[in-house]
């Protein structure tokens, strides 16, 4: 009889882990090889702090009157845009039978809405707490109201 794995995703908008367990007693091990992160730049890196004089109807000038973009939010939108993606991916080539996702709560709200059905059905619980910078010989501490581990 195969083992149960669960995947727990840890995450916090700019960095993401995925560890796995196989079982009550198990313990967790890293489930890939790599840790996601986002790079750390700064808000002039990232766009146009404030919309651009263009010329209008008649060769008035307009200024522009765009609603002002937070592009720290658009990048973590679009983390959990591609981390979702990952995990549906990895759902529907059935790596893994359940997915714990952990995150802060607003992290925790995107990426349940982005998942895709095949990872959303195999979620088995969720934490809304921050445990990116907690060690894996640590975590199972933090997940034993949520996981047997």
């Amino acid at each position: 009889m195969r083992a149960t794995k669960t995947w727990i995703f840890i995450g916090d908008g700019s960095r993401a882990r995925i560890v796995e367990n196989d079982g009550p007693g198990k313990g967790l091990q890293p489930a890939l090889d790599k840790e996601f992160k986002l790079p750390q730049m700064r808000t002039g890196e990232m766009g146009a702090d404030r919309p651009s004089t263009r010329g209008g109807m008649g060769g008035q000038l307009r200024h522009g009157v765009e609603p002002k973009t937070d592009w720290h939010e658009q990048e973590k939108e679009s983390f959990a845009r591609e981390m979702a993606d990952m995990l549906t991916e990895a759902a529907g080539k059935k790596q893994f039978d359940r997915l714990v996702l952990v995150a802060p709560p607003a992290f925790l709200g995107a990426m349940r809405a982005k998942l895709g059905a095949a990872a959303q059905d195999l979620i088995s619980g969720e934490l809304a707490k921050d445990l990116t910078h907690v060690s894996l010989h640590d975590l199972p501490g933090h997940l034993e109201d949520t996981l047997a581990v």
